[in-house]
């Protein structure tokens, strides 16, 4: 086995040297740029409808914003030292808080439960696994569940906030 493939079982007590980005950890990256930039874009257009949004919508908006704002950056740069560790700890934060936030909207919005509703409760269960995985160094684990974090519940719940005449959709192609 290579360098770069880390064992799930028991941490042996020595850091595993850090994991550079693959092309799929690259292909995140840019898709979060672009999901990034298409919120941007959207906002910037919605923006004389800004005071019709309820509340509740600006926090869960926020807090996305910042996990695809550090998705790119945690997933490019060097991993397993102090600066990465803080990162991921505020773009867990984000991405727990994004979900939490997620079934408040539900509320203003009552109906059928959606697939990115679904994805919301998976991120609950994720992101302390994420967690949990980083903290005991199980590092081929961590790898993995953050991977399948932004793929699912970042970048395809993401693409899904913009058809079907939902609020930043309207914005980006109204």
């Amino acid at each position: 086995m290579g360098d770069n493939v880390a064992s799930l079982a028991e941490p042996t007590g020595k850091r595993p040297k850090p994991i550079s980005a693959d092309l799929f950890e690259r292909l995140l990256a840019l898709g979060s740029v672009l999901l990034l930039g298409a919120v941007a874009v959207a906002l910037f257009k919605g923006r004389a409808e800004w005071s019709a949004v309820p509340w509740q919508v600006w926090p869960h908006l926020a807090t996305i914003v910042v996990a695809l704002a550090l998705t790119p950056v945690i997933l490019l740069r060097r991993r397993g030292d102090h600066k990465h560790r803080w990162l991921g700890r505020i773009w867990a934060a984000s991405m727990f808080l994004t979900a939490l936030l997620s079934l408040n909207l539900k509320l203003i919005h009552p109906g059928n439960w959606s697939l990115i509703h679904i994805l919301s409760i998976w991120t609950l269960i994720q992101v302390p696994l994420i967690w949990w995985s980083a903290r005991t160094h199980r590092v081929t684990m961590h790898r993995r569940t953050v991977r399948g974090m932004i793929t699912g519940a970042l970048l395809i719940a993401g693409f899904f906030t913009f058809p079907f005449d939902r609020l930043l959709g309207h914005w980006l192609f109204g």
